[in-house]
């Protein structure tokens, strides 16, 4: 009886090797064939598996647009992964999920807006939420410095890649805050840990750190105006 053929492996130690040398290489032209000949394969195959694996609904692009924009957000997120700290499959497909949950319920949320605004009377004054919508723009301008501001530090103030796992995905939910539809404490642990698979006392414990800097970074954009986003920030965990 003929053996029964085992399905080749996509993601391979291979993979993970031709990662780490492409994050420790500042050589664009090696890194752009790196990437073509070791990696690319992988990070298509990966972004069809999850998208296919949990259904995701509210997307307006067809499939394969929606997968090549999981793999340039997995390119974006690859120097973020760090030797030793655990297997790249797991960390790259967290990230593959990560983007596609948050997209999935900005769309449904998108959706949702644009149908109540299409029952909105016809003399409805937008006038009137002046003083909101200062206060919102004020707001914008803040969220917008404040995640520049951890892009730039965020490896600095957490060392661990579980906390920046956690981290990164309490930024992207600030990213795309708008578009969240139960925006309370305990939906967005939730749905951290359904992107991180994290329990909840390491996001609480993150998420403790991130708020004692965050009202730092206010008091300062109160105050001056702005952030400065290139604070030499060594504290670790």
């Amino acid at each position: 009886m003929p053996r029964k053929k085992q399905p080749k492996e996509y993601f391979t130690l291979e993979t993970e090797q031709a990662i780490i040398l492409y994050n420790k290489s500042n050589n664009k032209l090696y890194k752009d064939k790196l990437y073509k000949d070791k990696i690319q394969k992988s990070f298509e195959k990966l972004a069809e598996i999850v998208y296919n694996k949990w259904k995701f609904s509210y997307f307006d692009d067809a499939p394969e647009d929606v997968m090549a924009e999981v793999v340039a957000f997995m390119v974006e997120k690859m120097h973020m992964f760090r030797e030793g700290k655990g297997k790249a499959f797991s960390y790259f497909t967290i990230v593959a999920r990560n983007y596609l949950i948050l997209n999935n319920n900005s769309n449904y949320k998108r959706y949702k807006d644009t149908d109540v605004m299409s029952n909105m009377p016809e003399n409805w004054d937008k006038e009137n939420n002046w003083e909101e919508e200062v206060t919102n723009s004020e707001y914008k301008v803040f969220n917008k410095r404040m995640l520049e501001y951890w892009d730039v530090n965020l490896e600095t103030y957490f060392s661990k890649k579980r906390d920046l796992q956690i981290a990164d995905a309490v930024l992207e939910l600030f990213r795309r805050a708008e578009y969240i539809e139960n925006f309370n404490k305990k939906g967005l642990y939730l749905l951290i840990r359904e992107m991180t698979g994290h329990p909840t006392h390491y996001i609480t414990k993150v998420v403790n750190r991130m708020k004692s800097k965050q009202i730092e970074l206010f008091n300062e954009f109160m105050e001056y105006g702005d952030i400065d986003t290139g604070s030499n920030y060594s504290e670790t965990l």
